[in-house]
């Protein structure tokens, strides 16, 4: 195993990492949004306020997109597991 062929493997390792956190982070990250406008508009600064609304949006995104989550992650480990005879040799 040459050293490009492990920072293609590293590459595509993290594009999987993303790909995968991909749904929750923008999810926290518009509800984040939101309540911070909130926040502004009624001058309430509350820090629960801020926490609690994000894990229950970003646990219901990771609830629906667990399955699809599930699938790209076999997916990805198959593929994987079948390019190993080839990074052996």
């Amino acid at each position: 195993m040459n050293p490009d062929m492990v920072v293609v493997q590293g590459v595509e390792a993290l594009k999987m990492v993303l790909w995968l956190s991909m749904p929750m982070l923008i999810t926290a990250l518009v509800v984040g949004v939101l309540i911070s406008l909130f926040q502004a508009v009624t001058q309430i600064q509350e820090m629960t306020l801020t926490f609690v609304p994000k894990i229950i949006a970003v646990f219901l995104v990771l609830v629906l997109a667990s399955s699809w989550m599930i699938e790209k992650m076999v997916t990805y480990t198959q593929h994987v597991f079948a390019s190993i005879p080839m990074l052996i040799h």
